[in-house]
């Protein structure tokens, strides 16, 4: 199957490819479900990347259509010499649907990518959703991390087409004479990014998607940087003493006491993920000599503050 793709487009994901470090001769997973913008990806990386990918498609078996859908992109795969799986979760999906989605996805994928020895997985986030996870993450008061919204790298995840639109993404689709799938679930309100991507298409907004993703990158910089002084710092200011961990955050800027009680408290309970309000209070209590709990760790303020697990609760006789 011949597909012509404008050398501009090409170019600008090689150039993208580029920039993420992806070496030449490095196996990559592509998560393509169907939509216009992963088989973008699925057309462009078939043609900058020819023998070096798979494509892989992940059947939550969430809709009676999903099956076929996969079927159809596996057609696709075949018409463009792509391997081509089809990956279901081995057990239904509950709760946030959205949520539990994501994570068997990315499970289903980086377990694929081992057994087929692929280095990296790409998916298919472009500059429409940079925007959109930049206006929910401000919705939600996140601080400078989460206002780095989608990273272009994370570990052996890629994002190669944070440079490219949703318009591109499907003019792309168009010319190769390609008809993406249509998920309904993309027109739901009831979903926080659906809404935002509607108030979008309403709104006479100035918001220009080059500028924003340079605001995204420069908010991802600053991410980085308060990373890395975190990590120095943590070397200096925390310790532990029998069992206890210790740190001495006094006459530092407030963010990066924020980040040092976060390290403290994830060295004694890693899978504890406080939210912006329950940190910014235990920080209030730490700095003002108090006395708090969170999760199961006992924390105590004054001018060094002291984490420990709290002791098992006596059982009632």
């Amino acid at each position: 199957m011949q597909v012509k793709i404008a050398p501009d487009y090409l170019g600008r994901f090689g150039d993208a490819l580029a920039q993420l470090r992806v070496a030449d001769d490095q196996k990559m997973m592509l998560a393509v479900s169907g939509g216009p913008d992963s088989l973008a990806l699925l057309l462009l990386a078939s043609q900058c990347c020819a023998g070096w990918v798979i494509a892989a498609t992940v059947d939550h078996q969430l809709r009676p259509e999903s099956a076929d859908e996969a079927a159809y992109v596996g057609k696709i795969c075949d018409q463009l010499a792509v391997p081509h799986l089809t990956l279901s979760p081995a057990h239904k999906i509950k709760g946030n649907i959205q949520s539990s989605a994501r994570a068997a996805r990315y499970e289903l994928l980086a377990r694929a990518a081992k057994e087929h020895e692929c280095a990296l997985i790409a998916t298919a986030h472009h500059a429409d959703d940079q925007f959109e996870t930049l206006l929910m993450r401000l919705a939600r008061g996140s601080g400078i991390d989460g206002l780095a919204s989608i990273r272009a790298r994370n570990g052996d995840i890629i994002r190669p087409l944070l440079g490219f639109s949703k318009l591109e993404l499907e003019e792309i689709c168009a010319t190769a004479k390609i008809t993406p799938v249509r998920d309904p679930s993309n027109d739901n309100p009831d979903f926080d990014r659906v809404a935002i991507r509607q108030w979008l298409a309403r709104s006479d907004h100035p918001f220009e998607t080059d500028r924003i993703t340079r605001t995204v990158r420069a908010l991802g910089d600053a991410a980085e940087a308060l990373a890395w002084v975190t990590d120095n710092l943590a070397r200096q200011h925390i310790s532990v003493k029998d069992k206890e961990i210790q740190c001495d955050s006094a006459r530092l800027p407030l963010e990066l006491k924020r980040r040092l009680l976060l390290r403290c408290l994830s060295r004694l309970e890693p899978d504890l993920i406080p939210r912006g309000e329950a940190i910014d209070r235990l920080l209030a209590e730490l700095d003002a000599g108090k006395t708090s709990m969170i999760g199961n760790i006992l924390c105590k303020g004054g001018a060094c503050w002291r984490f420990s697990v709290a002791p098992a609760r006596r059982a009632d006789h």
